[in-house]
Parts: structure tokens; C-alpha cells; sequence
């Protein structure tokens, strides 16, 4: 997900796709379509439904730009934009699924569908992962087009080192000739660096107010412990 632009949030680049905003649709799309196949990929996996992802995820931004689709009903007043997105997916994907119940033949049968996640309220923990991930993702993409000299973009490593890796701090030390101490700095300003891109990032897909925004920071974090 792109976009953390000063003054605007996803609700009024969700207005002005609504209007047909081409700019807008096309940041919207690249925007948020890695989340939604990697929702429908785990939603799908081990099915015979995995080789529908790729057009399901098209037939999400078709139902979103439609003629009166859901981004021209779309409203901050009527909830998260989380909560919204994963509507529009949910209904394409159990569209998918009943389409693929009424020809099934052998292969993935009805039973097996009756399997896939789909909770009866609220957003699914299967989505609320991939969200978190995709904001994390956009979180860290902020933090290294910030990282402006060779000593930020060594912080935004060590970052990708301490977490990806899970290597610890007296190795990266070894790695970049450093002190484990000067490290152990680095990687304190890295993390308060990413913490603020993260924010950010939060800001702009959730419209939170300010006092919330580190507890929203908090609840990705618990996610995907």
C-alpha cells in the first residue's frame, strides 16, 4: 500500500475514485490489491479454488468501481475502512465459492467450502493478519525512501536483520564492524524511526485520532506475535 501524503487519507482517495478519478483508482488498486490476494490466497489454499485467485482479485476491483459499486456508498461514518474492504472481498469470494458449488464435479465439493473461513460479524482474523502485515510492509517501504544517508539506510537493515532475520544484535554488530552498544543505539533510533512511518501509515488507512494511534500501532504489533 502507497500513500501516506500529507492531508489526505483513504477516505478521500476512496471519494475521489468514486468519482472516477483515474489516478485515484489506479493508487487504490496498487494500493491495496496485495492484500487482497493474500487474503483470497490463504482463504483458498489447498483448494482447487488457489487457481481462481488471480481473477477473483480483478472481479474485486470490478465490483469496487462499478457504476454505483461500493466506493460511491462508502462512508467514514459508517466504520473502519477495514471493515469495508473486507466486505467487498468476503462478498466476491463467497460469490466465487457458490459459483464454484453449483458446478462442482469431483475435485472441491461443497463440503470442502463449507470449510473456508467466514465468521458470521466483524472483520476475520485472517484478514486482520494480512492487514497488519500490509501495513508493516507499507510502514518499512516509508522508512527507506526516508532513509536519506548511508547511516539511516544501515538503521532500516539492521531493522530487516533484527526482525526478518531474527539475528541478534552481537551478530549484526559482528557484521557492520560496529560496537554491540553502537548497535544497540542504532537500533533503538530504528525502531522509534519505524515507529512514526508506522503511525503514519495508520493515520492515513484507519483515520484514527491522534491518542488512539499508538494503541492501533500496538494492536498490529499483537497481531502477528
Amino acid at each position: 500500500m502507497q500513500g501516506v501524503d500529507g492531508g489526505e487519507t483513504c477516505w478521500s482517495l476512496i471519494a475521489r475514485a468514486a468519482r472516477g478519478d483515474d489516478g485515484a483508482r489506479s493508487r487504490f488498486a496498487r494500493g491495496y490489491l496485495p492484500l487482497v490476494r493474500a487474503f483470497l490466497v490463504a482463504r483458498w489454499r489447498g483448494t482447487e479454488l488457489a487457481s481462481e485467485v488471480d481473477d477473483a482479485v480483478q472481479e474485486v476491483f470490478v465490483e469496487c468501481f462499478r457504476p454505483s459499486g461500493p466506493l460511491e456508498r462508502a462512508s467514514s461514518a459508517a466504520g473502519e475502512f477495514r471493515g469495508f474492504l473486507f466486505g467487498v472481498v468476503r462478498h466476491v469470494a463467497q460469490r466465487v465459492e457458490d459459483r464454484r458449488r453449483g458446478g462442482a464435479r469431483g475435485g472441491v465439493g461443497e463440503a470442502a467450502l463449507e470449510e473456508l473461513p467466514d465468521p458470521a460479524s466483524g472483520v476475520s482474523r485472517a484478514f486482520d493478519r494480512e492487514w497488519a502485515r500490509a501495513l508493516m510492509r507499507e510502514a518499512g517501504e516509508l522508512m527507506r525512501e526516508r532513509a536519506s544517508d548511508e547511516s539511516a539506510r544501515r538503521r532500516v537493515e539492521l531493522l530487516r536483520l533484527r526482525f526478518a532475520d531474527d539475528m541478534p544484535i552481537r551478530d549484526i554488530a559482528a557484521r557492520f564492524a560496529m560496537e554491540a552498544e553502537a548497535v544497540h543505539r542504532a537500533y533503538a533510533r530504528a525502531r522509534e524511526e519505524f515507529r512514526l512511518c508506522l503511525r503514519e501509515v495508520v493515520s492515513f488507512h484507519c483515520v484514527r485520532r491522534e491518542q488512539d494511534l499508538d494503541a492501533e500501532c500496538r494492536r498490529l504489533f499483537a497481531l502477528l506475535a
